[in-house]
């Protein structure tokens, strides 16, 4: 990248706040368990998501925060069973899902250290809770 990646998150929030758009995250991920137990969410899925999205399907439903990250997550979209929108529904224990989590969130503040000089502290301090 050319510029700091402070660069560009600061011009894709000036362009959100711009244009008023929602933006969305989508995972397309594993669930059901790490790599060789669990599995790819299914594309049938991962389309049924992004519709709901862009068709004003999920603006009107309920939500719940993330613990770790902090975003916000519906609790029903149309055509994707609730486990696929919370994903520690998958897995064979709660607590196995949230010890990699943890461990996800930790990689990810520990990465992004390297990062963290010139980012707005709004921006540091939204990161992952762990």
């Amino acid at each position: 990248m050319v510029h700091h990646p402070a660069y560009y998150a600061d011009l894709l929030k000036r362009k959100i706040q711009r244009y008023n758009v929602n933006c969305w995250l989508l995972n397309t991920g594993w669930v059901g368990g790490p790599y060789g137990v669990g599995k790819r969410i299914s594309i049938r899925f991962t389309r049924a998501m992004l519709n709901a999205a862009l068709n004003g399907k999920l603006l009107d439903v309920e939500y719940f925060t993330d613990p770790v990250f902090g975003f916000q997550v519906p609790r029903q979209c149309p055509e994707v069973p609730d486990h696929v929108l919370d994903p520690a529904l998958a897995w064979s224990s709660r607590e196995a899902y949230m010890k990699r989590y943890r461990s996800l969130a930790s990689r990810f503040i520990d990465n992004f250290k390297r990062y963290e000089e010139g980012v707005p502290p709004e921006v540091v301090t939204a990161g992952p809770k762990i």
